[in-house]
Formats: C-alpha cells, structure tokens, sequence
C-alpha cells in the first residue's frame, strides 16, 4: 500500500481549462484562469479570478470563517442561495495564490470544467 502521509495536505494547480460557473441558465464566472486546489479529505475547488465573476449578481454574506490550512474567508450570496461561493481575504503564506479568488459551492451551483 503506498504511503501518502509524504503528500501534502493542500496542493494548488494553476490551469487553462475553461471553467464556468452557472446558476441555473445565468453564467456567474467565466474564466481560464482558474487555480484547482486539492486538499485532502475534501473535494477539488477552483478558485477563480475576481474579475473573472459576475459580482453584481452576488452580495457579501455575514458568513466568515477561518481555515488553519488556508486563512480567513469572507462569503458571498446569490438572491436565493446564501453562501454560494467564497474567497480567502487574507491567506497563509503558502496559499496566496488563492488570495481574493473565489470558489463556488458545486452543490449549491453548476460547474463545467472543459
């Protein structure tokens, strides 16, 4: 069995795959920009550019939070989904490739990635 206790617990992969994010028929993100992030135990995020999002369409939510692996969170907000997305305001060293993009719920949203 291999041993992946060497593997790190986060791994960030820019790439220049078309993502986009959807709510329904309305395109929120569009972008290839994005940085995928692994982190083990949850599933891949990507996490897009600020000026790659609709953010008309989305509001600050009340929602923050704090990740000992990644930094502090701000959270935003569709109309009729609270929560929808978020972005690290203010990260750890190693993860400030992320800093001010956002990721969006998978669960919440439609993510096409081509």
């Amino acid at each position: 069995m291999a041993d992946h206790t060497a593997e790190p617990r986060i791994a960030l992969h820019p790439h220049t795959r078309w993502v986009r994010i959807y709510h329904g028929d309305t395109l929120i993100a569009d972008t290839r920009n994005a940085i995928e992030l692994r982190e083990r135990g949850y599933p891949s995020r990507h996490y897009i550019p600020k000026e790659d999002v609709d953010m008309a369409k989305l509001s600050i939510s009340s929602t923050v939070t704090h990740c000992p692996f990644k930094g502090d969170t701000a959270y935003y907000s569709l109309p009729d989904i609270v929560d929808v997305a978020w972005r690290y305001e203010r990260t750890i060293d190693e993860m400030q490739p992320i800093a001010g993009r956002l990721a969006f719920d998978a669960e919440k949203v439609t993510e096409l990635v081509e």
